[in-house]
């Protein structure tokens, strides 16, 4: 069935500049002259960027060569409106367009997908736009335990006789479906032993990656699993707010890949991480950043290639106060797509790369 992809959401626009630090570049400095990462908090990568100090829960999967970091992921044309560039990202559409339909999804389109148990990709957030459409069927499921209660009740709901009547009878079949969708995912939840490594709860992120690799442990047949992790819209203040953010991500990304080694499922998954934007490269007067474009991002699992892909956006050549993107994000959801499922997708480029990121 290939691999299963684990995305992240960064939900908010997440500050790349200060999460994939170029602290050897002086412009930086004058950048960011009150928020800038100081070098001595910088786990240096190579002679010219390194990642935040709250970030080095992620060097075990560095060394190990199995953590990619993508250099200036962004599109053509950004839009600086949160709910606009979301919609961009999740159906890899250009600037220009407007999908309905997610990327996932696309990636499937005209492809049937073997029954299982009837559930095809679980959104353990509230975000189901790179899952929606009519090739997958997707869940949502914030709650492990409650989804088991609610699965017990459907499944307790006796059947209803369609009277002859066509409409009624669809509805009931679909019900149908959902309830055993629901019973095939309830069985194979409650068979899934608990992580070995708990998860941090001061986020719902941390529920959500239990969620995730219970799921994972349960050999449930599904393409995707999606989390999110919110409150990086960093206007004020921001130091405190985004350390607190970086540290909470590598810790539990670590403990995520402990937990997938564990059980032996580190090749079976890969992980990456999106948000809408990052943030613009000058910080703003009340110690935060506005709305910007490119950004780095993090691929993790047993079929990646480590170390840094991509070029890291130039600080003297700005757009509008902005990075330029080096890298188009449609290439790495293309390179994703084809790595775990073997889809060749083109989501509107005229020239797609497979990047080289995947093994």
């Amino acid at each position: 069935m290939g691999r299963v992809l684990l995305l992240v959401e960064l939900k908010g626009g997440n500050d790349g500049l200060n999460t994939l630090v170029p602290y050897a570049d002086p412009t930086y400095r004058d950048l960011r002259a009150g928020i800038g990462v100081a070098r001595e908090r910088v786990v240096q990568l190579d002679e010219r960027v390194g990642l935040h100090e709250k970030l080095a829960p992620l060097m075990d999967s560095w060394k190990a060569g199995d953590l990619a970091i993508l250099q200036g992921v962004g599109y053509p044309y950004p839009n600086r409106s949160h709910f606009r560039s979301n919609e961009i990202w999740d159906t890899a559409s250009a600037a220009s367009q407007t999908l309905s339909e997610g990327w996932v999804a696309q990636a499937f389109n005209g492809t049937p997908i073997a029954k299982g148990i009837g559930v095809d990709c679980v959104v353990a957030d509230t975000n189901v736009l790179p899952s929606a459409g009519p090739s997958l069927r997707t869940i949502v499921m914030q709650d492990a335990e409650n989804f088991l209660r609610q699965a017990d009740a459907m499944s307790a709901v006796p059947g209803v006789s369609d009277g002859g009547n066509p409409a009624l009878n669809h509805l009931l079949s679909v019900r149908q479906e959902i309830n055993a969708a629901a019973a095939g995912l309830r069985d194979r939840l409650r068979s899934a032993p608990a992580p070995v490594d708990a998860y941090g709860q001061e986020f719902l992120l941390g529920r959500q990656l239990d969620l995730a690799t219970r799921l994972l442990t349960a050999k449930v047949p599904v393409i995707a699993i999606k989390v999110a992790l919110g409150g990086f819209d960093t206007h004020a203040n921001q130091a405190p707010t985004h350390e607190r953010l970086l540290a909470f991500l590598a810790t539990n990304l670590a403990i995520l890949r402990q937990n997938l080694i564990g059980a032996g499922l580190w090749n079976d998954v890969v992980v990456t991480t999106y948000s809408e934007f990052g943030r613009r490269a000058r910080q703003n007067a009340s110690a935060g950043t506005d709305h910007g474009t490119s950004a780095p991002h993090f691929v993790m699992g047993g079929a990646v290639k480590g170390g840094l892909h991509g070029v890291y956006p130039s600080l003297t050549d700005l757009q509008d106060g902005d990075l330029k993107h080096t890298v188009d994000f449609r290439n790495v959801f293309a390179t994703l797509a084809q790595g775990c499922w073997g889809r060749r997708c083109d989501f509107g480029l005229r020239q797609p790369q497979r990047l080289g990121f995947l093994v």
